[in-house]
């Protein structure tokens, strides 16, 4: 997490402007934070990523936030394909899960019971991307290929966003490193959440 802090070309790719741009018109904002960035290696043989949402792990004030997830080599859906049950961002915070199996009976029954639509791709090229809320609920299949899935995230946050109290453990520990526990209501806005635009 956070290569941008320690990598000069994950900086430039994490900090890119173009990027950037999206995430703040998909979120209708004029400028957009990063809350950091992740390296998502799936190994031949990992297993599946359950359903979950992201926003259950960040100690933030808004819901405004998206995720770009973006493979850096080909891969088709025996590699591991992000997956979502489209629409149900709308819902919002659903439950107050981490990612378990436990968790994942109880997404899987919920996302069934209000019928969300659920898309993927089938191949995606390598600088392709997707990008989802951090309430859209998601899940990867696990890596049925002998090759490596090799993808790079990053998580945008609304300029204007504030640090919230933590409601869980993961917040407690977001908040300390990726706020550099700012203040509860203090706006996200340390070093490491550098406006991108």
């Amino acid at each position: 997490m956070n290569l941008w802090e320690v990598d000069e070309q994950a900086k430039k790719f994490t900090l890119a402007k173009r990027m950037g741009k999206i995430a703040a018109d998909l979120l209708g904002v004029e400028n957009v934070r990063i809350y950091h960035d992740q390296a998502l290696f799936k190994e031949p043989g990992g297993g599946p990523t359950p359903w979950h949402q992201d926003q259950y792990y960040w100690p933030l004030d808004t819901h405004n936030t998206v995720t770009m997830w973006m493979p850096l080599v080909d891969i088709n859906v025996e590699m591991g394909m992000l997956t979502f049950a489209s629409d149900s961002h709308k819902k919002g915070v659903v439950f107050n899960y981490e990612i378990s199996d436990e968790s994942e009976a109880e997404y899987e029954k919920y996302v069934k019971d209000n019928d969300f639509p659920i898309m993927r791709s089938s191949t995606m090229k390598a600088g392709d991307a997707t990008w989802h809320y951090g309430n859209t609920i998601h899940s990867a299949p696990g890596n049925q290929s002998d090759i490596m899935r090799e993808v790079m995230t990053i998580i945008y946050v609304a300029e204007g966003a504030r640090v919230a109290e933590p409601k869980n453990s993961w917040q407690v520990n977001d908040r300390e490193r990726w706020l550099m526990n700012a203040p509860i209501g203090d706006l996200v806005k340390s070093e490491i959440n550098p406006l991108v635009l």
